[in-house]
């Protein structure tokens, strides 16, 4: 037979719960999930050399910010790492991964210099600047500090 103390723990457990999200709002801060960026453009040629430092902000930011991000001073930043990719898998995987971590301020992508090319220029690296160029949620990104992948690596901040 169950008790009364087994019923009172087994509501208090019930109720602490969150709700399922069904709507793509999340209960906790009502925070609507946008869809996944899927209107970007593949690249055919590399244009980037792979040491090649990458700086982008859009107008009227704050330089405080941007300077946090190329000293790579921030507080959490999830990462993703495309070495091996094609520029379409990296694509597909830039795009989950920012439709997942779309409420973050920054994010950290790992792209590597590419020394594996024949020519020195980095196809990878220039997909992934491209694809942060054309997404609609993208302030600002630079090359990260060498403590955070240097050339091989990029800091992106998002809108919110």
């Amino acid at each position: 037979m169950i008790n009364d103390n087994d019923k009172q723990m087994f509501r208090d457990s019930v109720d602490a719960n969150a709700p399922i999200d069904k709507d793509g709002v999340n209960p906790k801060n009502n925070q609507v999930k946008k869809a996944a960026f899927t209107a970007y453009s593949y690249i055919t040629e590399a244009s980037l050399d792979g040491s090649q430092t990458i700086a982008y902000a859009k107008n009227g930011l704050s330089p405080k910010i941007i300077k946090k991000m190329k000293r790579g001073d921030i507080n959490h930043a999830p990462s993703i790492d495309l070495h091996g990719l094609t520029t379409v898998e990296a694509c597909e995987s830039m795009s989950e991964f920012m439709y997942r971590h779309q409420h973050e301020n920054f994010i950290h992508i790992i792209h590597g210099k590419g020394y594996h090319s024949g020519n020195g220029m980095s196809i990878l690296k220039t997909q992934v600047v491209s694809f942060l160029n054309q997404h609609p949620q993208v302030l600002a990104f630079n090359s990260c500090p060498d403590k955070d992948g240097g050339a091989g690596a990029i800091f992106a901040l998002l809108k919110q």
